[in-house]
């Protein structure tokens, strides 16, 4: 936690900071080919934080790494599937939560390993309906979390997918907000989060917001997941 109240344009710069940095760190997950066939999760999530060590002294994360490949990618945030090899045509997330400076980052993307038409789909649709969920919000000034919730469930079936996740997004901002605020439905965009999403904390501080879009096909076992920054984009 900063020590001393910053600017809104100071707390700003330093989100967006964080997330640049924990997407710099994705680029070099792809660029090492860290996520490969018969790699555990365990192992990709050891190598990833190993990475984030080296590229930027980070040795901490907000929540739990998430890596999750196959039929692991339909189970939400708060599961804690068994340990999993990637498979040879596998779909894979990665959802991570570092802290650069004390500054919390919350980034998600999908990779797909062989050429499946279904699981590239999947994971194009992502990023996709992500910006028109971000559309969405930029359009409904006063929208509060239930509301937005609501429009990415629907965008998510009209591509043909389910919504695999309870909530599509949450506050983040200087470390360590989980625990303050971890249990507030207010904290999150979900059904009963009613409260506008554009409003100050308790603090007197501008909500920062992650949007994050988890669909999934049950019936073919697989899933994806993206997030990041909804409220700042620079």
């Amino acid at each position: 936690m900063t020590s001393t109240p910053l600017d809104e344009d100071t707390r700003a710069h330093h989100l967006v900071q964080a997330e640049h940095q924990a997407i710099a760190l994705f680029d070099e997950v792809t660029r090492r080919g860290l996520i490969a066939p018969g790699v555990s999760e365990r192992a990709v999530s050891d190598r990833v934080r190993d990475l984030g060590a080296e590229m930027f002294g980070t040795d901490k994360h907000w929540h739990k790494r998430i890596v999750r490949a196959g039929e692991n990618t339909l189970e939400p945030y708060r599961e804690n599937p068994p340990d999993r090899r990637i498979g040879e045509d596998d779909i894979v997330f990665v959802d991570l939560g570092p802290i650069f400076a004390e500054w919390e980052a919350d980034v998600g993307r999908t990779f797909v390993l062989g050429d499946d038409p279904v699981k590239h789909r999947l994971r194009d649709d992502l990023p996709r309906i992500w910006e028109a969920g971000r559309a969405h919000f930029e359009a409904t000034p006063d929208i509060g979390g239930a509301e937005l919730f609501a429009h990415v469930v629907g965008l998510a079936e009209a591509a043909g997918w389910e919504f695999g996740g309870p909530h599509s997004g949450h506050l983040v901002g200087e470390f360590p907000h989980e625990f303050i605020d971890g249990e507030r439905i207010e904290s999150y965009i979900a059904p009963g989060s009613t409260h506008p999403m554009r409003r100050l904390d308790p603090s007197g501080r501008r909500c920062h917001w992650i949007l994050e879009i988890h669909l999934v096909d049950r019936a073919r076992g697989i899933g994806g997941f993206f997030e990041q920054l909804l409220t700042l984009r620079r």
